[in-house]
């Protein structure tokens, strides 16, 4: 029997066991197939047998408080989790004119992102770093001070040091304990961490089934990409932008559009994307930045500053923010960009003290910049939330209303 596109089949070696692969294409009369572990042992001439023809992975309540691989296993030592369910891996999204419009903002306990970048339920979103610039910390306090019901975290292509580290460190017991964690190391092979992305969605998407409002975390779309193109280039592809082939750039909204609301429950996404060399406008980062419904950058220059969480408030945005917030928020939110943006735009000067003070918002976003900064920095260990940002916000802008609407004065340089 033709095994068809997607399907698992089974290698048997003569000296080291079965060897599951995945069909990717077809070539010349052939079945193309990639190895989803180590493929040592394989010879010319093994049997190869259809094994499934449809790719699904079982789901429950059970699968709260686990980690799991891309394949449903238990990674945490475990006893295999109560998933009575199956839920198909490559599921259609949600019809165009069947979503339900966001109306109602979800707290991502992160008050930069609750104040001036808010989500809302059903929302997707991007956030776009390079390395080292904290966005794992990021992710870890979203998951642990969300109001959402239900947490997917998936980590797809991370070092395998870090899995750890993010579940003890990051998560945190209060975090997993209503989150369901997919795994696929970055050893592994690039079905499989395509396999994990599918995964953690599917799960996602069973919670909000059930009428649960779910925050997925994905970790990193940038690798998930990078597994494609693996798969593509041995598939017989031809390499298109930075050797990505056609097909990746095809996968990429098949993936996202699988987020958001539905008539019952929701699924607000967070796709991290690794840009490189910290250039926003990489090939990978202009695609996903197309799709989704905002973004998040995390700056290394504020890094350096020891700035933490380090968004670069100037150049993020989430599209659904007017949806989602009374105008009183949106003003305040409004006046605090305003003031950072004059502050940026005159920070050389202030630096090396060639500006003239005369003009009311550049002093004032002098004035202001301990205020700000300590307004946008945030402990590890401290909660937030979309009223207790807002609230902050209108306390800090109302008292900038008198110097706001004073005209800047022509001499001021």
């Amino acid at each position: 029997m033709p095994a068809p596109l997607g399907a698992t089949v089974e290698i048997d070696r003569e000296t080291a066991g079965t060897l599951p692969a995945e069909v990717i294409g077809f070539k010349g009369g052939q079945t193309l197939v990639v190895p989803l572990c180590e493929s040592y042992g394989v010879r010319p001439g093994d049997r190869v047998r259809l094994s499934r023809t449809s790719q699904w992975v079982k789901v429950g309540p059970g699968l709260l408080g686990r980690v799991i691989d891309a394949f449903g296993n238990p990674l945490d030592g475990r006893p295999a989790p109560l998933a009575p369910d199956r839920a198909e891996l490559y599921r259609a999204a949600v019809p165009p004119l069947k979503r339900v419009t966001i109306v109602t903002p979800l707290s991502t306990g992160v008050r930069a992102i609750d104040a001036l970048l808010t989500c809302g339920r059903g929302q997707r979103m991007g956030i776009f770093s390079g390395s080292g610039v904290g966005k794992s910390v990021l992710l870890g306090m979203m998951a642990r001070y969300t109001s959402a019901d239900v947490i997917v975290v998936g980590l797809v292509g991370e070092r395998g040091r870090e899995v750890r580290e993010f579940l003890e460190r990051d998560l945190g017991p209060q975090g997993l304990a209503r989150s369901v964690v997919v795994v696929a190391a970055s050893d592994e092979p690039s079905p499989v961490r395509v396999r994990a992305a599918n995964t953690a969605t599917a799960v996602a998407e069973y919670f909000r089934d059930q009428g649960k409002d779910v925050l997925l975390l994905m970790d990193s779309l940038t690798r998930y990409a990078l597994a494609l193109r693996e798969i593509g280039l041995a598939a017989g592809e031809p390499p298109a932008t930075r050797a990505f082939p056609p097909s990746v750039f095809a996968s990429l909204p098949k993936l996202v559009e699988r987020a958001g609301r539905a008539a019952q429950g929701s699924i607000t996404a967070f796709y991290s994307v690794l840009v490189e060399a910290d250039d926003i406008h990489d090939p990978i980062g202009d695609c996903v930045r197309g799709l989704i419904d905002g973004h998040t950058w995390l700056s290394r220059k504020l890094a350096n500053r020891v700035h933490w969480p380090a968004v670069d408030v100037l150049e993020s945005i989430s599209r659904l923010m007017p949806a989602v917030t009374d105008r009183e928020h949106q003003a305040a939110a409004a006046a605090l960009r305003q003031v950072m943006a004059s502050y940026r735009e005159h920070e050389d000067l202030i630096s090396i003290g060639a500006y003239r003070r005369g003009n009311p918002l550049v002093d004032l976003s002098i004035d202001a910049q301990d205020e700000i900064n300590a307004f946008l920095r945030q402990a590890i260990e401290e909660r937030s939330s979309v009223e207790a940002g807002r609230q902050a916000l209108l306390q800090m802008t109302s008292r900038w209303t008198a110097r706001l609407s004073a005209p800047p004065l022509k001499d001021a340089k």
